[in-house]
């Protein structure tokens, strides 16, 4: 079993900014990709940001440019780093880890971007 942990997220203003952290408990290593998503009122989960063990990364279209996703793989942690954040991105966001032995998440942290 692989537990995640999300911290750092609150309430910004429009055009601010917030970091999130996620830390696994098992060995990075074992963790082929790991990744944020979100969920917003009244829609489904969508993909933030995903990085690979070798550290490939992949960004949804609205957050590119604004949103940096970084794995360390010797503390077994992922963070998003969220810039210029927009009321659009409020949501809460969850981490994700993808092993050959299953899908983990994290339980979520809210986000929330006031005009």
């Amino acid at each position: 079993q692989v537990q995640l942990v999300e911290s750092g997220g609150g309430l910004v203003q429009a055009g601010g900014s917030l970091r999130l952290s996620c830390a696994a408990s098992t060995n990075s290593f074992s963790i082929n990709t790991m990744g944020w998503y979100r969920r917003a009122p009244g829609k489904e989960r969508e993909l933030v940001a995903t990085v690979t063990k070798g550290g490939s990364t992949n960004y949804a279209d609205s957050v590119k440019g604004r949103f940096t996703i970084s794995r360390i793989n010797a503390k077994n942690t992922v963070d998003l780093q969220m810039n210029s954040l927009k009321p659009e991105d409020t949501a809460v966001y969850y981490c994700n880890a993808l092993l050959v032995l299953g899908t983990y998440w994290g339980q979520g942290t809210q986000v929330t971007v006031s005009s």
